[in-house]
């Protein structure tokens, strides 16, 4: 019997109406072809380190995973030797005291951090502050949970820092989480104390809740800070933390938040919905890596990202950008030169006459449409030979 050839009208949720796929995921399918073509691209564009965790922590990982008894569901709590861990860990750099039964929620990372936390705070129709320029997913998942986004400006006359003046003239009435990231991607602006104490007063304030993302805190910055550092904190604000950067495992999926106990249960009932624990031997590995000297993160996130740095300006300065030299983190950000119509006319320049990706600022919001961003994550001969070719293509 012939089967009758069907016209099926099945239509995606209303919800993607609102996102389009995620900006590097486009393009470095761009990239994969041009390689694919033999045009052997550098990539200057995902902030993904290409360097190996510890030694112990690779160790720790591969000695658990042969036991025949680690192979099982895990708490979505997470195991005590990992909470532990992510507590002395916060005691000892940042400062913070932190109770690791009640006031840290373990994460696969700060992707889930944010879906986890909206989804515990936010009702469809509530507002949420989002920085421009910013992290595009405090975005795009916002606009897949409903909430309505409002946006404030983070300007490079201000050393890329909200203007509370600007923000208290705006109508807070249905404004519940605020998302901050400091130090700052992709500008590079460090966190300060002053700028944490006048979140934690403007959250108090305003009965909003303050979600700071902090994964770039070691990377070429020997001060740390936490926002939790500010007393009474923990009342409005949350944390995430990350080891994809400070400790080299963006692979491992290992991050956390850290707050009050009534948020992380809350958080916690939508966490254990949608996701279980971590692979036991990951997180006993995770959990030595928290133990790494500071001569450990002195070579990894100082030492190594000083002197690719230090490539990374000649290239802005190659392009004519103007850049901030006091940034930290794994990204330089830079101004574009005014003869540019807009910066993908530098980007695609580069990209296809010197054969450089490198990442265009706008995907950050309309407030980074002049600027570009390099990634540290690339070798050092890597980036001298991105260097020479975009000498001899601009000079």
């Amino acid at each position: 019997m012939q089967k009758e050839n069907l016209l099926y009208k099945i239509q995606p949720a209303d919800r993607l109406s609102e996102v389009k796929e995620y900006y590097f995921s486009r393009k470095l399918k761009e990239v994969a072809c041009m390689n694919a073509e033999g045009k052997d691209i550098i990539s200057l564009g995902i902030g993904s380190p290409d360097m190996p965790p510890s030694e112990e922590t690779v160790r720790v990982l591969c000695e658990n995973a042969r036991c025949a008894d680690a192979h099982g569901y895990q708490p979505t709590v997470g195991i005590p030797e990992l909470r532990n861990a992510m507590a002395d860990w916060y005691r000892r750099w940042y400062g913070v005291d932190l109770d690791p039964a009640t006031e840290i929620q373990p994460l696969i990372g700060s992707k889930e951090g944010i879906l986890h936390v909206t989804l515990a705070l936010v009702n469809p129709g509530d507002q949420v502050l989002v920085p421009n320029p910013g992290y595009p997913t405090y975005t795009s998942l916002n606009k897949i949970l409903g909430s309505e986004i409002v946006n404030y400006n983070l300007r490079e006359d201000l050393n890329w820092q909200p203007d509370f003046e600007e923000l208290e003239q705006m109508d807070l009435s249905r404004v519940k989480v605020m998302w901050t990231n400091y130090p700052n991607m992709p500008t590079g602006a460090n966190a300060t104390m002053e700028l944490y104490e006048k979140l934690v007063d403007f959250a108090r304030r305003h009965n909003i809740v303050v979600v700071n993302d902090n994964p770039y805190s070691f990377i070429l910055n020997r001060k740390p800070l936490s926002i939790l550092n500010v007393p009474g904190a923990k009342e409005c604000c949350i944390e995430f933390n990350s080891m994809s950067k400070s400790h080299n495992m963006p692979g491992w999926r290992v991050g956390m938040l850290a707050t009050n106990a009534t948020f992380v249960q809350w958080i916690l009932k939508v966490k254990s919905n949608i996701d279980s624990g971590t692979f036991r031997p990951l997180q006993l590995a995770a959990a030595q890596a928290y133990q790494n000297t500071a001569e450990w993160h002195e070579e990894a996130n100082i030492n190594v990202y000083s002197h690719r740095r230090k490539l990374a300006e000649e290239i802005m300065q190659t392009l004519g950008c103007s850049f901030n030299e006091e940034q930290v983190g794994m990204f330089l950000w830079g101004r574009i030169p005014d003869d540019y119509a807009d910066v993908e006319e530098l980007t695609e320049k580069v990209l296809h006459q010197a054969r450089v990706f490198i990442t265009p600022g706008f995907i950050f919001g309309t407030n980074g449409k002049r600027y570009i961003r390099i990634s540290l994550c690339a070798k050092e001969d890597k980036l001298a030979e991105a260097l020479q070719r975009i000498k001899a293509c601009f000079e």
